[in-house]
């Protein structure tokens, strides 16, 4: 029998990475990870290389199976250089992790946009909607919009065999999130990625285009922006019980304000300002159960006795979870030092 393998890749985009996959036909394919081979595509059409010297590698790091085609599979892979090095694009080799320490939990939230009017779903061509209130978990035709491509998206998901755990409309119109936890930073980032692809190629079929832009409308305009908030813990936190382990930690993000934002997804500044269940992205703070805070304790968290996770409230929807998790997991490794 001869498989489809859909290879992905990041780009050399800039500021924001993009996605890339091609097929390849394996015969008799295991569906296994060690069974797929290193691949190579041409750099200097993806912002990698020069045409002088163009080939760059594909290495495979995830699998699962792919849903939307017969006898497939999706592989996420990294690029490489051709002496095999990690590609500066590479964000995933960064990621300094042993042994499933760090697990993750991302809240992706989206827009899904029209082809035609290149703004939200349920947006007017001239002027707004309803203001914010009866979209957030909504239902009905006046609140909700685009929910089939999310539904589809939500069962390609699940049968892909990605640890989703949900999905829910956002505050604005238009407005979606789904959520992906993993026990190992990698592997957490490996399928937000997977998860996006899909997504993308769902709303292909109905004309439509994801937007993962913070703020798709402007800073001006008094609707929420979009995030990927990141939980996360590592075994002290979720095992020990110390309040002083979770003020260690929240100390040394906020000693590293510009590493994070540096990289937790471009356009940020729109919508960390401060409103619209933000902090202000030139500040720093952390507080239980606070939605305008850097990073908010789960009131959880504080019932178990100090033990749990913590989420960071900064990264952007289009922010790279291998860049995210990469920053998060040194700066609380610094914070034990």
């Amino acid at each position: 029998m001869k498989s489809k393998l859909e290879y992905i890749w990041l780009d050399g985009s800039a500021p924001t990475q993009g996605l890339r996959s091609k097929t390849r036909i394996a015969d008799n394919f295991s569906g296994q990870l060690k069974d797929c081979p290193m691949w190579s595509f041409d750099g200097s059409s993806t912002q990698q290389a020069e045409g002088g010297s163009s080939d760059c590698l594909l290495k495979p790091v995830f699998i699962c199976p792919d849903p939307g085609r017969a006898n497939a599979y999706l592989v996420m892979t990294e690029v490489m250089n051709a002496d095999g090095t990690p590609h500066p694009t590479n964000a995933r080799a960064t990621i300094d992790e042993q042994d499933d320490e760090f697990w993750f939990g991302y809240e992706q939230e989206y827009f899904l946009m029209s082809m035609e009017t290149n703004l939200p779903l349920g947006f007017p061509l001239n002027g707004y909607p309803a203001p914010q209130g009866p979209y957030y978990c909504g239902v009905g035709a006046k609140n909700i919009f685009g929910r089939e491509i999310v539904e589809e998206h939500f069962d390609l998901c699940l049968e892909a065999g990605l640890n989703i755990e949900g999905i829910n409309a956002e505050v604005a119109a238009g407005q979606w999130e789904f959520q992906i936890f993993a026990k190992n930073a990698r592997l957490a980032a490996d399928e937000i990625w997977v998860a996006r692809y899909l997504l993308e190629r769902t709303a292909e079929t109905y004309g439509m285009y994801v937007e993962w832009h913070p703020k798709p409308l402007g800073s001006e305009v008094d609707w929420n922006g979009s995030g990927m908030h990141a939980n996360f813990s590592n075994e002290k936190m979720r095992t020990v019980g110390d309040k002083q382990i979770f003020e260690d930690i929240c100390n040394e993000f906020g000693k590293n304000i510009k590493a994070h934002m540096d990289v937790y997804g471009a356009g940020n500044e729109l919508r960390l300002t401060g409103k619209h269940e933000t902090a202000s992205i030139h500040d720093f703070s952390w507080g239980v159960s606070d939605r305008g805070a850097s990073i908010r304790v789960p009131v959880g968290t504080v019932d178990d006795g100090w033990k749990g996770r913590l989420e960071d409230r900064r990264p952007s929807s289009n922010g790279d979870p291998y860049k995210i998790g990469s920053i998060i997991v040194k700066t609380v490794k610094d914070s034990e030092k």
